[in-house]
């Protein structure tokens, strides 16, 4: 199983690839959607779009994660960091996939076994996951931090059920 990680920004959306084959896990690729600040809102998100959607047919994931949006004290800040979530969720809905949502805790707490673990501990962790990842900014680590939480919690879920059906 193929998974995309996505880790919404609107300035900068990290995005990675891992593939799944039981309890083996290998990452594929990973990067940055970004938009220039300069451009007015829905050009930006429009970028976000199409390079999303370049992704999504250049890697055709099986399934996809996404961070959920916190709120945080710039009010706008939070407003336009919902936008870039909702263009990312457009793309993979188009596409027809099934997309996990995650707190951004619980993904710190799946993947590094903090809840508030920081950015070089998540790209620490992350490489230690998937040998040979070299992840191109932190972005790109948080996504594949998502993808692994992601992946484990289908483990998790697979497991429950095969315990169910004994």
């Amino acid at each position: 199983m193929r998974i995309l990680g996505v880790d919404p920004g609107l300035r900068t959306m990290g995005w990675g690839v891992i593939e799944v084959d039981g309890s083996r896990l290998r990452h594929v690729a990973n990067g940055l959607c970004t938009s220039d600040g300069s451009d007015a809102l829905g050009s930006r998100l429009m970028s976000l779009h199409r390079q999303l959607s370049e992704l999504l047919s250049q890697h055709r994931p099986d399934g996809a994660a996404i961070e959920q949006t916190f709120v945080n004290r710039d009010g706008a800040g939070t407003l336009k960091l919902g936008q870039a979530r909702g263009v990312a969720l457009l793309a993979l809905a188009q596409s027809g996939i099934e997309v996990g949502e995650y707190a951004p805790n619980s993904v710190k707490k799946t993947v590094v076994g903090v809840g508030h673990a920081d950015k070089r501990q998540i790209d620490h962790m992350v490489r230690m996951q998937l040998p040979g990842a070299d992840p191109v900014g932190p972005d790109a680590a948080d996504a594949l931090a998502i993808a692994l939480c992601h992946a484990f919690h289908l483990q998790g879920a697979r497991a429950l059920a095969r315990a169910r059906a004994s």
